[in-house]
């Protein structure tokens, strides 16, 4: 297939830089991206899938026949979008792992299948790592820089060393937080995704000072020794609130109590994401420049957001996050941190293996 003449253009006056296609189809979105080595976000299609929420929560063999219907289209829309053919492209990048194992195949089988037929290296990224790197797609952020993961399946406090090499310091020893939302939302019959919904409900009272919430909420962990997190408890005492409440509840209870929820959320991510901070410089008594990186779903919490910049101003510390619309899954964080390893040599063989489980601290320079 012949270059456009915009391809042309675009490899010309870019002096032939590399560019990379991600996919990503790990939970609920299908996703493609195109991204440059010089940052150049070319193409960004996320689908979220609609088909979960009557059930309030993912059905994984739905995703999976939700990914295969909408893959190939959401590739041919975004070299279109990008102007380029798979001849402008120097590498796929796709999530490997960990996901919904469903719907992980659909996305890399899609990958080795691109890379077969144009003869294209192939680089197998975990989904987390692509949250951990996607700030460097936005910003100039050295490393090692604190990162605290915090998302729907995900909740973890790193020190980002290099691309694949990761020191993890805590993490959930029970539930993600992001779960724990979309549990709340659920309880109160808000709908799916529930960390928006919760969000928007709670800013309803956000100005009632936490000694007088109608509903307090315990703080799992908070002021014990580590990093770990826990959000079972915060998750039961949820339930138990609403129990308690008439089988219709009302607006303002239910405001209530996504308000001394979130309120809760934000005092143990501030609690152990002290402690890490702690952990970080005594690890690198010396950072140049000293960050703490907010990635995940939940990182798009506005108000969480605020609370963790202003614990970082006491340390002398960067807060630094993603936009909001990287922040939930996408492709574009594939093909970053495709992009990142392509330019390090480090690229897989096209039989790699998929994993529902990998945590990031195994990854390496040879992951697979």
């Amino acid at each position: 297939m012949a270059h456009s003449y915009a391809g042309l253009f675009f490899l010309w006056y870019n002096g032939f830089m590399k560019t990379v296609l991600g996919i990503e189809t790990s939970c609920d979105e299908t996703a493609v991206a195109i991204v440059t080595e010089k940052k150049d976000l070319l193409a960004n299609l996320v689908l979220s899938q609609q088909e979960h929420e009557q059930f309030g929560g993912v059905v994984p063999e739905i995703a999976a026949r939700a990914h295969l219907h909408h893959i190939d289209t959401l590739v041919k829309q975004a070299l279109e979008e990008a102007h380029l053919t798979f001849k402008d492209i120097d590498a796929i990048a796709v999530t490997a792992g960990p996901g919904l194992i469903g719907g992980v195949l659909v996305g890399v089988m899609t990958a080795k299948a691109i890379a077969a037929v144009h003869d294209l290296p192939i680089i197998a990224v975990n989904h987390l790592e692509g949250h951990a790197l996607t700030v460097r797609l936005t910003e100039d952020v050295p490393f090692p820089y604190l990162l605290l993961l915090v998302s729907g399946g995900h909740c973890q406090l790193l020190i980002v060393e290099n691309v694949g090499k990761y020191s993890v310091l805590g993490g959930t020893i029970d539930d993600a937080a992001g779960e724990c939302f979309d549990k709340t939302a659920k309880l109160l019959g808000l709908g799916y995704p529930g960390g928006p919904a919760v969000e928007k409900m709670a800013h309803e009272c956000a100005n009632a000072p936490a000694a007088l919430l109608k509903f307090p909420l315990p703080t799992p962990m908070v002021g014990k020794m580590g990093c770990d997190f826990s959000f079972s408890g915060l998750k039961t005492a949820v339930k138990h609130t609403v129990d308690k409440l008439p089988t219709v509840v009302e607006r303002h209870d239910a405001a209530d109590i996504c308000h001394s929820f979130q309120h809760s959320v934000g005092v143990i991510l501030g609690d152990r994401t002290e402690h890490a901070i702690k952990e970080y410089l005594a690890l690198n008594p010396a950072p140049q420049h000293p960050a703490l990186v907010v990635a995940g779903g939940v990182a798009a919490n506005k108000t969480l957001r605020h609370g963790l910049e202003h614990l970082v101003k006491k340390y002398n510390m960067r807060f630094v996050a993603p936009p909001l619309k990287l922040c939930t899954d996408n492709a574009a964080m594939i093909a970053w941190a495709g992009m990142e390893r392509l330019l390090r040599g480090m690229t897989d063989p096209i039989d790699f293996p998929v994993y529902p489980r990998w945590p990031l601290e195994l990854l390496g320079a040879s992951h697979v």
